[in-house]
């Protein structure tokens, strides 16, 4: 087989997903945002500019994926601190993730009084960041029936909350209510320090799931596209009333739970270079040159409007106002 046949049946993976040579190219390009506002947050944390940063390195393609599978007009999402990607996905921009993590009064999620990674937005279709995620998506999509609306809400989170009381509670609720709920599990092997291998005796999330009597996947979560196959399939099924779907999207993260972890301490040096190897960029940016959608030329400039929207963002940002005493309780209640 020649090298364009090659090409044209590599390519017609994406299309025969529905998605269009331009989204794809989007959906690369929303990672590749994703990991440079991350890798400046670094920056400006060794700086003392801000606080701690969490960060999505390693998670870009899952989130991404999922978040292009949802219709961000309607469907709802419950993200985790570390949904920088999905984030991107349903509308926030640079400035606006600069400005959340500056805890400027513009931060759009809580005019900056919120801890950093808290994606809520009502303008953005997202409820914001709690430690406990799952629960509020199943109310939602509970409220959401009860009052006619044909939305779908995808609850994310790591592998160590499957650990928790509540989540074996709300999945077991949404299951006997058939609730439209989308729960995606991000896991990356590492609740913090605690490799997976320590937390549950199953093979997979997945498996501790099956007995809540709906379907569940595990996916490659370095693949963009096998996890928006998956989840579109899932958010059709919500939509037409088939209830609930567990996705357990499996990857590394390429960085620290947080700057104030040291992984140093539960990886050893082989072991990082070995992951970094497994970069979800590097690999969707190998398909789209594949099959002639990416070259040198487009490449470039894609990053250089990519570090263009960053820096001016942080420059915005470092400079925006800080939030005034009598804001304190906005964002807060009801207004």
């Amino acid at each position: 087989m020649m090298r364009n046949d090659v090409s044209l049946e590599i390519a017609s993976r994406h299309r025969s997903l529905g998605l269009s040579d331009q989204q794809v190219l989007y959906m690369y390009r929303d990672m590749m945002l994703a990991r440079k506002v991350d890798e400046q947050m670094w920056l400006l944390h060794r700086a003392g500019k801000i606080q701690f940063p969490v960060s999505c390195q390693g998670h870009e393609a899952a989130q991404v994926g999922a978040a292009y599978a949802l219709d961000s007009r309607k469907d709802y999402l419950c993200p985790y601190y570390r949904d920088m990607g999905m984030a991107i996905v349903f509308g926030m921009t640079a400035r606006e993730l600069l400005l959340e993590a500056f805890a400027r009064a513009g931060d759009p999620n809580s005019g900056g009084r919120q801890m950093p990674g808290s994606y809520g937005s009502r303008k953005y279709h997202k409820l914001t960041t709690s430690n406990v995620v799952a629960p509020y998506a199943a109310r939602m999509a509970l409220t959401g029936r009860l009052q006619g609306e044909n939305f779908v809400a995808l609850t994310a989170l790591g592998e160590g909350a499957c650990n928790q009381g509540e989540f074996h509670e709300v999945v077991n609720f949404a299951g006997m209510h058939k609730l439209p709920v989308i729960f995606f599990c991000e896991n990356n092997k590492n609740a913090i320090s605690h490799p997976y291998s320590k937390q549950v005796t199953s093979e997979s999330i997945a498996d501790r799931v099956t007995g809540y009597g709906f379907p569940v996947f595990r996916v490659n979560g370095n693949d963009p596209l096998e996890v928006y196959k998956v989840t579109k399939n899932a958010v059709d099924r919500a939509r037409c009333g088939e209830g609930p779907t567990l996705i357990e999207a499996v990857h590394h993260r390429l960085a620290p739970h947080t700057s104030e972890d040291d992984d140093r301490t539960y990886h050893s040096c082989e072991e990082v270079e070995e992951i970094k190897k497994q970069d979800s960029l590097i690999i969707f940016k190998y398909y789209l040159k594949e099959i002639g959608l990416l070259d040198e030329r487009t490449e470039n400039k894609m990053l250089d409007q990519i570090v263009k929207e960053v820096d001016e963002a942080l420059d915005y940002a470092e400079h925006a106002p800080n939030p005034i005493p009598e804001s304190t309780l906005d964002h807060v209640y009801a207004e």
